[in-house]
């Protein structure tokens, strides 16, 4: 059976244009509004990726970080996130809602229970930012028979022969990473260098969605939409700060904010 995500895909390029991936984190600034913020932007977003706050962050930069501060400063849990998840899947069910993070949390949690409790929740899919290839492939193989979309991260510093192993292994979904950076840099490199290394990737396996990531923002992102998908995550977060410092609803902002970033790629 085809995944929520594989089909997701599929319909964009129907229609001619990239899927709108948006990354939050759960519990930002609190479980209800995290929930609420779901539910506002999926209207908008085509696949939603949802962060586990953590507190020692390799890949995040400071928008990110800051966002995670926040929920674990509520005293968010993993079992909250998976009540947020749930309570999304119930009212959204088909659309793909992917889990984000480190690899310690679901160690300690156990790989199975982490698992079985994505599965009950409704996750579509998992990135777990410190687990590469080939050290991931039993917890990918786990998440397939979940029907669980392991998703797997290539940089522009994988090797030709690394980058084949992990396209051949991968599932319904692959993350490009930009640049070398945290999240949220600024983008170092040109659009144009960024297609040139993607369209690359992509001759490899052309059925392969193959997405992008890192430093893209409402200034860029219309310069990429060749792409099967682009993510957008530190500009969401940095939203979220800025309403709150303004005392404004975050909810509404980022409303606002994903229904410009959508028109931006039609």
């Amino acid at each position: 059976m085809k995944s929520k995500i594989a089909s997701i895909f599929e319909k964009c390029k129907k229609e001619k244009r990239p899927a709108l991936l948006t990354y939050t984190v759960a519990g930002d600034n609190t479980k209800l509004n995290s929930l609420k913020i779901l539910n506002t932007i999926s209207k908008h977003a085509d696949i939603l990726e949802l962060g586990f706050p953590h507190n020692t962050p390799i890949a995040d930069g400071g928008q990110i970080q800051g966002s995670s501060h926040r929920a674990l400063k509520n005293g968010l849990k993993l079992k909250d996130v998976f009540e947020i998840v749930k309570k999304f899947k119930q009212k959204n069910p088909d659309k793909p809602l992917i889990l984000m993070g480190y690899f310690n949390l679901i160690y300690q949690n156990g790989e199975n229970n982490f698992l079985n409790n994505c599965k009950a929740s409704g996750v579509d899919g998992c990135i777990i930012v410190d687990l590469p290839y080939p050290e991931n492939k039993k917890f990918a193989n786990k998440c397939k028979k979940k029907s669980i979309t392991f998703i797997q991260l290539i940089s522009p510093t994988t090797p030709l022969n690394r980058m084949k192993k992990i396209i051949k292994d991968s599932h319904d979904m692959i993350y490009y990473i930009s640049m070398l950076s945290t999240t949220g840099g600024k983008l170092k490199v040109s659009p144009k260098n960024i297609l040139r290394n993607y369209s690359k990737i992509k001759k490899i396996n052309p059925k392969k969605n193959l997405v992008i990531g890192f430093g893209i923002t409402d200034k860029t992102i219309s310069a990429l939409k060749s792409a099967n998908g682009l993510v957008i995550g530190s500009m969401l977060c940095k939203t979220i700060t800025n309403s709150l410092k303004m005392r404004q609803n975050p909810v509404t902002k980022l409303d606002k904010v994903v229904y410009n970033l959508k028109n931006k790629i039609l």
